[in-house]
């Protein structure tokens, strides 16, 4: 009987983290984009360095509103319904907001730091930088009625939020996001009057927030618990973009590489994402025990999500090669052992982070959903272009 049902508890998530990982195609097509209008990325010497962290930044957002959204499905503080909802959702999307503005902010901080050393920026591409980001983010909070769409439809079908809600949000997320960094790099060429008024807006509505809810408890705990991550989350993204950069100046416009990047990057979250999200609602349900050891009782939804993510990198590098007119069987057999080596440092590196994010968390007594989406999805970004770096040295 265990047997039989460990062998569901697999199948179930395998089936469900692969359809929420189809969803990953759409990062090809977020990759393409990067590709095609590549000279936008190089107006700036900053401009392709920021590109992890504008992803990140949206992903960490995306990700904590999804995991808390998922938790709060399941146990009830939230109903899945858009008006006459709890006290609850209306504090957390009100924190959104502001969270969005703050690691607008936060990362627009960090990458100015590493842009002094790294990335060649003069004191007057700080200003740039940071009009940039913050109106990028600004556009991208049309996201977060998306967000709340996936999770109330999913949940209403007898699916669960946790494993197929950030999948397609981190997704959807990179594709529009990408399009909204084209669009505020273009317009900002043409007038950085109109990209500051955005950035303005943003800052006038979170400060109405703030006076607002600054007495709810659930809106400050939100808001104080996210503030420790984004900042640890700012340094680790601007060495995505450092790392970025190297491989950058490596691949000489290798364009298989830039259109499979935003999709890798989002399925080595997504499989963080399924690990950390399924650990968090079992410790809240009681059905985890808080510590290391748990780990194997958690091992069907491990190895269901990794062994889901293999099947799409093998799919990625077909796609990629393809929509760029470069398929053929060495091709294919040498992109994809490139692939797979990065995903298997990648992958395994962004389970073990995720878990132990979960169980710290809860064991300190936090909210592991502030935590461990938002932390393992950055992380996964710098893993991956990490591991993606240490495959090109490995096989070229």
């Amino acid at each position: 009987m265990t047997n039989s049902k460990n062998s569901q508890a697999f199948s179930k998530t395998f089936r469900e983290a692969l359809m929420a990982y189809s969803f990953d195609f759409g990062g090809i097509l977020a990759g393409f984009f990067v590709a095609y209008y590549f000279n936008i990325f190089q107006l700036y010497p900053w401009t392709i360095a920021v590109y992890p962290a504008i992803l990140s930044a949206r992903g960490m957002i995306s990700g904590l509103f999804s995991g808390r959204l998922g938790t709060a499905l399941h146990l009830g503080t939230i109903y899945p319904k858009f008006f006459g909802n709890t006290k609850t959702f209306y504090a957390l999307f009100d924190a959104v907001i502001v969270i969005t503005l703050e690691t607008s902010i936060v990362m627009s901080g960090v990458s100015m730091l590493f842009g002094s050393f790294f990335w060649e920026v003069s004191p007057t591409g700080f200003f740039d930088i940071f009009a940039v980001v913050v109106s990028t983010m600004t556009f991208g909070l049309i996201l977060s009625f998306f967000t709340m769409g996936v999770g109330f439809t999913t949940f209403k079908k007898g699916l669960d939020p946790d494993v197929i809600e950030y999948p397609i949000m981190s997704t959807v997320a990179d594709i529009f996001i990408t399009l909204c960094y084209i669009l505020t790099l273009s317009l900002y060429t043409i007038s950085k009057y109109a990209v500051v008024l955005v950035a303005l807006f943003h800052i006038c509505l979170s400060f109405y927030i703030v006076i607002r809810d600054f007495r709810k408890n659930e809106f400050v705990k939100t808001i104080k618990e996210s503030f420790a991550t984004l900042v640890i989350v700012a340094f680790i993204v601007n060495i995505t973009g450092t790392v970025l950069n190297r491989i950058n100046a490596l691949v000489e416009g290798r364009k298989e590489i830039y259109t499979v990047y935003p999709a890798l990057i989002d399925t080595v979250g997504d499989v963080g994402s399924v690990v950390g999200s399924t650990a968090t609602t079992k410790l809240a349900l009681g059905l985890l025990k808080p510590s290391f050891s748990s780990l194997r009782d958690h091992s069907k939804q491990i190895f269901a999500a990794w062994a889901a993510s293999l099947i799409m990198f093998l799919l990625f590098s077909a796609l990629s090669l393809s929509v760029n007119n470069m398929f053929s069987f060495s091709a294919f057999l040498n992109f994809t052992a490139l692939l797979l080596t990065a995903n298997l440092f990648a992958v395994a590196a962004i389970i073990l982070i995720s878990y132990a994010v979960a169980i710290l968390t809860f064991q300190k007594g936090l909210d592991p959903d502030n935590f461990v989406i938002p932390i393992e999805s950055s992380i996964a970004d710098s893993i991956t272009t990490i591991a993606l770096l240490a495959a090109l040295f490995l096989i070229g």
